[in-house]
């Protein structure tokens, strides 16, 4: 009789342990970094910062009087000083890199930052970068890659900018498996967070299969990130570029649509940690000739200062986080 309570005990103990691991594997990350287990929690990221002087003013704009928390900066564009004379005045704010290794507009363009005699492979015919993923992809090897991620984070340093996350313009980076995997090392050797859907992945395995990748190869990516002490992404945003809207909208009309989609998107995603990528930008006469994508970033703009979004967020609950932040909860767990 005692033999068989001490076995029962032991077995109910194992089922209990058993129980407890489950419960562990199928905690999203933002549960793992202290978030509650039911919370939506949002990166609300502004892509290519330093492009232009309007894609300052926007993302500045979104920020300072809206819901946006975070942005990347393309450090070969023009305009990076005047953004890093922002950051010296205003050091809270969360900004990484937007790791840039195309230059895809037709009349404005930029090279890299190591020049062509050290990466000719990142370099066209009008000594620019490559206008396309897939010329770059085609083009550029690992170690030129690689050599330009370091130059663009030098240049943060430089400057005096310790970023706080690094990112990946037009999704470069995610193109070849070698490339993939020098940005990850660059990550990890230096200690910044990078952005990579490690989780659940819901949202961005239901609107894209262009990197290629699987569930099981994220999930295995993302524990590998985890293990090295960087915060993993549970989930990624990445559609709103492709609300176009209409270029007769007025700004109220325009605004109402962007808004309109921002909060279904959000109301479908599970919770967990996302990044939402959108491009805000307060254009002026000039930027039509910079890129074709005017519209659609206004609307990004228009649609983070909306308080119909503000109220919706509050109104249910929704955690708005940084990579600052995250990477904090990450390195106190250690």
């Amino acid at each position: 009789m005692v033999q068989f309570q001490i076995m029962s005990q032991r077995i109910t103990l194992f089922l209990f342990i058993c129980l407890i691991s489950i419960h562990l594997s199928a905690q999203s990350y933002a549960e793992k970094l202290g978030f509650p287990a039911d919370a939506k929690v949002l990166i609300l990221h502004v892509d290519d910062v330093g492009m232009s002087y309007e894609s300052n003013k926007g993302a500045i704009e979104a920020m300072e009087n809206g819901v946006a928390s975070s942005v990347s900066m393309m450090m070969p564009c023009p305009w990076i000083p005047g953004f890093f004379h922002y950051l010296k005045k205003h050091p809270e704010v969360d900004a990484g890199l937007h790791l840039t290794l195309t230059s895809e507009w037709e009349d404005y363009r930029w090279g890299p930052l190591m020049g062509k005699p050290n990466v000719p492979g990142l370099v066209d015919v009008e000594g620019a970068m490559w206008p396309s993923v897939q010329e770059t992809a085609t083009h550029a090897s690992p170690d030129e890659i690689e050599k330009e991620i370091r130059a663009q984070l030098e240049r943060s340093r430089t400057m005096g900018w310790e970023p706080t996350h690094m990112d990946s313009h037009m999704g470069t980076l995610f193109a070849r498996p070698d490339y993939l995997e020098r940005y990850l090392k660059v990550g990890m050797e230096e200690g910044i967070p990078v952005m990579f859907p490690g989780g659940h992945n819901t949202m961005i395995l239901e609107t894209t299969s262009a990197t290629g990748l699987t569930k099981e190869m994220t999930t295995m990516i993302g524990q590998k990130l985890w293990q090295a002490g960087l915060p993993v992404l549970d989930d990624l945003h990445n559609v709103s570029y492709d609300w176009k809207g209409d270029d007769s909208m007025d700004e109220a009309t325009l605004q109402a649509y962007k808004t309109n989609l921002y909060i279904s998107s959000i109301e479908k995603l599970k919770p967990g940690l996302t990044m939402v990528i959108m491009h805000c930008t307060w254009p002026t006469e000039v930027f039509p000739n910079i890129s074709n994508s005017t519209t659609t970033r206004r609307g990004d703009m228009l649609a983070m200062i909306d308080p119909k979004l503000s109220d919706y967020i509050q109104k249910n609950n929704i955690i708005i986080t940084t990579w600052r932040e995250i990477a904090k909860r990450r390195k106190a767990l250690k």
